[in-house]
């Protein structure tokens, strides 16, 4: 089926100019490597389809697409393909807030509690802490998958009811921990301010100023033929059609779809900073401090990075069904765009790489990563046979071992977690891990906290694979969620 994927056709053209100056281009070498470079994801990585667009010099250069954009009738995708974005969409509406605020109609600093009434706790929040995950609301959705009440509908006002007014996790400003139920709440402030649809109000301010042209909601309905439908699978397990959230829980936070050249038309935007006011660039492009002084490295709906000395923004998307990468260079005024209508195989490898090939690091930036990655897998497998297990670890040890053998004890599991793991889903893990056999690597490569939950990131090797899990438990023990996927290398 992978290899039906990669013959499926492909469509690729340059992009039209994005303004009346000669429109920049990649060379044919350079868009060769971007070629072999993403057909080689899409085959190690079991994707349908994946769609790119590419700026340089601030224009858009290239964009193609790759795959199928569904399966079962086949339908390759054409760079028209529409696929969602998820949570890219939180950084057009942190942009909807700068607006309003440019009108005069608000501050990033007013409380929430101005506008939404009744929040309790969380009506001292400011407008700046939701768009910047500091405020303490509880996420509503940490899973990686769509958990029972996600498959039913929901209003806003339900879900700031059930979780903006709760109790915070944290004192506002003082801990940073990513939140959608924040952007679901900065969504209905804006749409009661400018008295529009947020969607409407997009469109109007946002969308229709760069020519975005092909931009859709993705919140309502699935998206439909000829657009990306959305795949999962269990494990290593064979592709399955994924299940749409219910309409309304994408609200304000990730519920927006589009083709990547109208995305990269947005890139150019912040690169040129074209659209807002000069104060409103500065005040989204300014990475957050909590009250200690730490710096989370986040912005208004933008991750704020500086990698290999360049100043990197952007942000990534993930829903059921659909990843998404949108990272830009702005010094280098570079961006690249890729959007996946797969919820296992992360786009950012595929950035990454395609970053090399247009933002080549240093020789020896190169040969110490390879150094760091290979003295790291040495050092954990020697851990792995000196070291006493933790609780933790042989737990993990023991619920892969049982995947394998398509079992699991499900006093482990929550509710949630235990509705996700239906029989089918068990049978496509024993298939897929089964012949792998004993584990030879686990290790435990970092932890977080997100929606009241401990999330723990595994890395196992198993059988000559590299896999990653992603662990997300309550802190009475039961688990929410085990996912193994294949590691992006």
């Amino acid at each position: 089926m992978i290899r039906a994927f990669v013959l499926a056709a492909s469509i690729a053209c340059l992009a039209p100019p994005a303004s009346a100056d000669a429109p920049a281009t990649i060379d044919a070498a350079t868009a060769a490597a971007i070629d072999a470079t993403t057909e080689n994801w899409l085959t190690t990585t079991g994707a349908p389809s994946v769609s790119i667009a590419v700026v340089k010099d601030g224009k858009l250069a290239y964009v193609k697409a790759y795959g199928s954009a569904r399966l079962n009738p086949n339908l390759p995708a054409t760079t028209e393909t529409r696929y969602a974005i998820d949570s890219v969409s939180k950084e057009f509406t942190a942009a909807a807030v700068l607006i309003l605020a440019q009108q005069g109609k608000l501050s990033l600093d007013d409380p929430a509690g101005k506008y939404l009434p009744d929040l309790g706790e969380a009506s001292s929040v400011t407008l700046r802490q939701l768009l910047t995950h500091t405020a303490g609301l509880r996420d509503f959705w940490p899973q990686d998958f769509v958990p029972p009440e996600m498959s039913r509908p929901t209003t806003t006002e339900a879900i700031i009811k059930e979780w903006a007014k709760r109790p915070t996790d944290f004192p506002p400003g003082t801990d940073w921990q990513y939140s959608n139920t924040g952007f679901v709440a900065a969504g209905a402030i804006v749409e009661k301010v400018s008295g529009q649809n947020l969607t409407a109000f997009l469109s109007n301010q946002i969308f229709a100023p760069l020519k975005m042209d092909r931009v859709t909601e993705d919140d309502t309905a699935p998206l439909s033929d000829p657009d990306a439908g959305a795949y999962t699978r269990y494990g290593l397990g064979p592709l399955h059609p994924a299940p749409k959230e219910g309409a309304g829980w994408l609200f304000g936070a990730a519920g927006l779809a589009m083709k990547p050249s109208d995305l990269a038309l947005w890139d150019i935007s912040l690169i040129d900073r074209s659209l807002l006011a000069p104060d409103s660039y500065t005040a989204e492009f300014e990475s957050i401090h909590l009250k200690d002084g730490t710096d989370k490295h986040y912005g208004l709906g933008l991750d704020i990075e500086e990698v290999d000395g360049r100043r990197k923004i952007g942000h990534d998307g993930a829903g059921s069904g659909f990843l998404a990468e949108n990272r830009i260079w702005p010094d280098d005024r570079i961006a690249i765009v890729a959007l996946t209508n797969n919820d296992w195989a992360s786009p950012g490898d595929l950035v990454n790489r395609i970053a090399r090939l247009v933002l080549p690091p240093r020789p020896d930036q190169v040969f110490a990563k390879a150094v760091d990655t290979g003295l790291r897998n040495l050092v954990d497998r020697i851990a792995f046979l000196v070291l006493p297990t933790s609780p933790e670890e042989a737990r993990a040890k023991a619920v892969f071992t049982g995947f394998q053998n398509g079992t699991v004890d499900r006093t482990l599991f929550t509710e949630g977690g235990n509705y996700y793991l239906t029989a089918d889903v068990l049978a496509d893990l024993k298939a897929s891990l089964g012949p792998l056999g004993p584990i030879g690597l686990i290790s435990l490569e970092g932890q977080s906290r997100r929606g009241g939950m401990l999330t723990r990131h595994w890395k196992i090797l198993c059988g000559g694979k590299r896999l990653q899990v992603v662990e997300r438990g309550y802190p009475d023990g039961k688990l929410e969620q085990f996912l193994v996927m294949a590691a992006d290398e």
